[in-house]
């Protein structure tokens, strides 16, 4: 690579663990927020709901006005518009009559910073002069997963050394991550996809092409498949180890983060010596055996474990699948990368409510819900075999 562009990659990296901050560290807080100003704790998750949908309409809407301003002026403004959330997040929910209407108005705005993040850090990354792309964007998402698990614990620290009711300071202290990042997008260099590219298309030509709906489906695939176990892991540790909330966050959602972190890294580091279509096809295939130990193995322990090795395999399916659509999809700019993007955000919130919607079927069993999300895993397996056939073909 580039040396001068060594630091691109790094400030990129950084800005995955600013997507964490926004995504993981308000749900530490809804137990707080609903003893602290007396709001329902229905009404709090809702703040979920809101973060992830303002996201979703980022990766919409937002490829003409990043177009338009250029991918340092947006990522500025993302990295403002989630140190502008997290300090009213300490400020709004004081000064309003109702103090959800605070917290909702701040969520939105790092939610706004969020959702660019998305958009903006792989296509920078994949502009960046380099050789191995697929290991870099492997290295990239595994930022995100190091940052969830950054979040978790750190806070947790915080909260036990200094108490959760001064979780204010630690809204605050939090801004150091995107006020770093927003430092460095100031002064790196940042190469264009189109400067690399003749195929800057639009978006009737690039929605025409049937490999585009292929790597679209596969991506709402790899989020579903991820979702689907980590938004379940956290009750499997409560409900059948019977331990705690707070051990059960620990011993579920963070090992999946953990296992994800360790499989992407794995390529990053190591990936220039295998084939990217054969990595992700062992993993489909460990990914559905991971459901089927979480469906099927009545043993609780060796059920959880069974979520470790989901976190494991599908790792790679968010960035190899970004990759694989950079190298194949005619039209390789700003749009596509949104665009997949909402698939796989698409995938995040679709997962766990098909998978919640058949376990509430069939009277609140988690593995029946589980057991239905296996068809996930199974799209992504289908997808790389079309992909293969093309090839071959």
């Amino acid at each position: 690579m580039n040396d001068k562009f060594k630091t691109t990659i790094k400030a990129a990296y950084l800005g995955y663990v600013v997507q964490a901050v926004v995504n993981n560290f308000v749900p530490l807080l809804f137990v707080q927020m609903q003893s602290e100003f007396g709001i329902p704790l229905g009404k709090i998750t809702l703040l979920i709901t809101f973060n992830f949908g303002l996201q979703l309409l980022i990766d919409m809407f937002s490829t003409p006005f990043i177009e338009k301003i250029g991918y340092r002026a947006s990522m500025l403004i993302s990295n403002a518009s989630v140190i502008l959330g997290l300090v009213l997040l300490t400020i709004l929910p004081g000064k309003f009559m109702s103090p959800f209407a605070g917290i909702l108005i701040s969520v939105c705005i790092y939610a706004v910073g969020g959702g660019l993040q998305e958009v903006l850090v792989s296509p920078i990354v994949e502009a960046c002069p380099a050789e191995n792309k697929e290991t870099q964007m492997s290295l990239l998402h595994s930022a995100y997963c190091w940052g969830h698990m950054a979040v978790v614990l750190l806070s947790t620290a915080f909260f036990a050394m200094a108490g959760i009711a001064n979780w204010r300071v630690l809204a605050i202290l939090w801004c150091v991550v995107p006020a770093a990042d927003f430092v460095l997008f100031t002064y790196v260099p940042i190469a264009r996809l189109e400067e690399n590219t003749d195929e800057n298309i639009g978006l009737k030509e690039l929605v025409s092409q049937g490999i585009f709906w292929l790597m679209f489906l596969m991506m709402f695939a790899a989020g579903a498949s991820e979702q689907a176990v980590s938004q379940w892991s956290s009750a499997f540790a409560e409900k059948g180890l019977g331990v705690s909330k707070t051990l059960g966050d620990l011993m579920g959602p963070m090992l999946f983060a953990f296992c994800m972190a360790v499989s992407r890294t794995i390529y990053g580091l190591k990936g220039h010596k295998l084939n990217l279509r054969v990595f992700m096809g062992i993993s489909t295939g460990l990914c559905i055996i991971s459901y089927l130990v979480i469906v099927f193995v009545p043993n609780p322990m060796i059920a959880l474990l069974g979520c470790g090795l989901a976190g494991f395999s599908v790792g790679i399916f968010w960035p190899g699948t970004f990759s694989t659509a950079s190298a194949s999809v005619k039209g390789r700019g700003t749009l596509l990368f949104a665009l997949l993007a909402l698939a796989g955000d698409l995938g995040c919130s679709g997962g766990p409510t098909i998978a919640g919607s058949v376990a509430s079927l069939c009277g609140d069993n988690m593995r029946a819900g589980i057991g239905a999300a296996v068809m996930f895993p199974l799209i992504m397996g289908l997808g790389l075999l079309i992909q293969r056939g093309r090839k071959n073909g």
